[in-house]
């Protein structure tokens, strides 16, 4: 025998369903957009200039946003007013200037860049 659903319990499992759907890719995108914010942050750290290390061991990532816009920044909590200068160079007191040593791009390049594709797929299967 065939089961019968009403239109109020049709409309009712599509809800629910579409609250799973949802919950499980925002879930998913969350931890996708932690696991990039780690990535970018190691690799700068990796790609940091070491004179002392301090400079290096002072990033990391602060989470900002909401669980539905999920929003990561990576910074140098140390040195906040540093990390351009070295990547962009700057004027010696004396005259002259210092080149910069590019170590946030190459980063971001490396790992932030595919974070829209790696979203895209987990949108496709649904969370996971």
């Amino acid at each position: 025998m065939a089961n019968t659903v009403t239109v109020d319990g049709l409309a009712a499992e599509m809800t629910r369903l579409m609250r799973e759907y949802t919950d499980d890719v925002t879930e998913g995108v969350s931890r996708e957009v932690d696991n990039t914010a780690k990535a970018v942050c190691n690799a700068v750290k990796a790609g940091a200039p070491k004179d002392s290390g301090k400079y290096a061991a002072g990033w990391g990532v602060t989470k900002r946003g909401t669980r539905e816009n999920p929003k990561r920044i990576v910074w140098n909590k140390k040195y906040p007013g540093l990390p351009h200068l070295l990547e962009f160079g700057h004027a010696k007191v004396g005259g002259g200037r210092v080149s910069g040593r590019a170590h946030i791009r190459p980063a971001y390049e490396a790992h932030g860049a595919q974070l829209p594709e790696h979203i895209a797929r987990i949108i496709q299967r649904g969370g996971g």
